[in-house]
């Protein structure tokens, strides 16, 4: 019988695991870490300088726009040969079934006696 005293359930070791990630978070990391360094001043920001781009490289204004520029390109070249490659298949469609119809009238007629009209 003390055995089943000393056995824990999976379900009451997730509920200790969850408790302990929530109190981790819930505490400041000062609190759980104490430190003996003492805080610094905070060193004055210099002056901001307007510094122009680098000579070899380009603004990321320019770069969004090249990016832009290049997904439009696509963009419309893929459009573009969307609409072809469905022309294409329109235009094969048409002449298979003319060639069927073709066909299939010249079967006909040569069935029904060379073209000759029926008598009455």
């Amino acid at each position: 019988m003390s055995e089943k005293n000393d056995i824990i359930s999976r379900r009451r070791v997730f509920s200790l695991l969850g408790l302990a990630a929530a109190l981790g978070f819930a505490l400041p990391a000062e609190v759980l870490t104490p430190s003996d360094a003492e805080a610094q001043a905070p060193s004055p920001a210099p002056a901001p300088s307007p510094a122009p781009a680098p000579s070899g490289g380009t603004s990321g204004t320019e770069r969004r726009q090249e990016r832009r520029t290049g997904r439009t390109e696509r963009r419309t070249k893929r459009r573009t040969g969307r609409t072809e490659r469905r022309q294409k298949r329109r235009t094969s469609r048409t002449e298979r079934r003319t060639k069927r119809r073709s066909t299939r009238t010249e079967r006909r007629t040569k069935r029904r006696g060379g073209g000759e009209t029926k008598q009455q």
